[in-house]
């Protein structure tokens, strides 16, 4: 099924050329009817050869849509920077003008190579009846990221004057990656919540012996100080700490497309309270929240970072908002070791979950183990 979606995925070449060549399907509303059309017809299309033998899961028929989509937006990318062309002019104009940003083009290059590749995966694991968390909670993540800052940076910043009703099909690409983020959180999981002598024995490490997680609360704690001072600059913050590094450091925070600042907020405001979560995962044991979430947030991490930086360097961004040259290593070192924090997390907490699991009791115990109670087991495992 995966290889048939992929194949069917790009008769949304055809679309486009069509719409492309034919003047009368250029008109901004005419636009949004075959949009809103475009993507019922290809609902119903999945939905008909399937009735056979339906999918169990829902969100198969997403998955499948939205790979559809996948092309179109390469497509966009591809046309805005050059490499093709007589698809997309049309839509350039009359359809999302602000497709044509640095950040847009980026955003578009992640959502027709990453997130292609990963429907793709998702479809195959449906189709034989495998699960597929792991990934889903990342894609929900990268995709609930992509699509809340597209939408309110078009509003918020120098395209809200020009919004055309193509605009409003982007909510269906926000509310569909929400609704797959709660369906998949309230699955059960894939591996056990309870663990035994193992979880036990991980838990009663204090930080200090666990190198590991002592360099990952540092990142973390370095990544919170990062999306702090980042997000006071988004702000306008008088500080002089805030002014120099936008002046000297990151100036595309300030660039007037907009995306650039409603993504540091939104990195602020819902990104930094997670980090600080994470920080006590490590800290606390038995959180077993931190499997799910790391990876959520790892999704949206990854993604939004390789927008900002992808648009911070694009020719698209004017040469008074790039990276300066003098800071230019140093920016670029920072903002990949603030993208690869949240999947290092991520990748502790999946690859070795004891200290992230409740503890079971002992037999014939109601409770949990008191500390003489762990340092005897303790001694039992380093004697085994």
């Amino acid at each position: 099924m995966e290889t048939f979606v992929f194949l069917f995925s790009f008769s949304a070449l055809g679309v486009l050329y069509a719409m492309n060549t034919i003047p009368e399907f250029q008109e901004p509303y005419a636009i949004l009817q075959i949009g809103v059309a475009v993507l019922v017809v290809v609902f119903l299309f999945y939905f008909l050869i399937t009735r056979g033998n339906p999918p169990k899961d829902l969100l198969f028929f997403v998955f499948a849509e939205f790979s559809f989509t996948c092309i179109i937006d390469l497509t966009s990318a591809l046309e805005h920077d050059g490499i093709i062309s007589g698809f997309m002019e049309f839509y350039q104009k009359t359809g999302e003008p602000y497709l044509g940003t640095a950040y847009a083009i980026m955003m578009c290059y992640w959502d027709g190579i990453a997130h292609f590749i990963m429907y793709l995966v998702m479809i195959s694991r449906i189709t034989d009846r495998r699960g597929y968390r792991t990934l889903g909670l990342f894609w929900a993540g990268s995709l609930c990221a992509n699509m809340s800052v597209f939408i309110a940076g078009i509003v918020a910043g120098k395209y809200g004057s020009e919004i055309r009703p193509a605009f409003w099909i982007n909510f269906l690409f926000l509310l569909m990656p929400v609704w797959g983020a709660i369906t998949i959180f309230t699955r059960p999981k894939d591996r056990p919540l309870t663990g035994g002598y193992m979880a036990h024995h991980a838990q009663s490490m204090k930080l200090i012996w666990r190198p590991t997680d002592l360099i990952l609360v540092l990142l973390l704690v370095a990544a919170m100080a990062f999306t702090v001072l980042r997000g006071l600059v988004a702000l306008d913050s008088p500080l002089e700490a805030c002014s120099i590094y936008l002046k000297e450091f990151e100036p595309y925070l300030k660039d007037p497309v907009g995306y650039p600042r409603v993504m540091m907020l939104h990195l602020f405001f819902y990104g930094l309270p997670l980090l600080g979560a994470f920080i006590y995962g490590l800290l606390k044991p038995g959180c077993t929240w931190m499997s799910d979430w790391t990876l959520f947030f790892a999704g949206a991490v990854i993604q939004c970072q390789w927008t900002h930086i992808g648009g911070s360097l694009h020719s698209k961004t004017t040469a008074p908002f790039r990276i300066p040259n003098d800071a230019f290593w140093l920016v670029l070192a920072a903002n990949l070791l603030y993208a690869v924090t949240p999947i290092l997390v991520a990748l502790r907490v999946r690859s070795n979950p004891y200290f992230f699991l409740k503890i079971s009791p002992f037999p014939g115990q109601t409770g949990l183990p008191n500390s003489e109670e762990k340092d005897t087991l303790v001694t039992k495992i380093k004697d085994n």
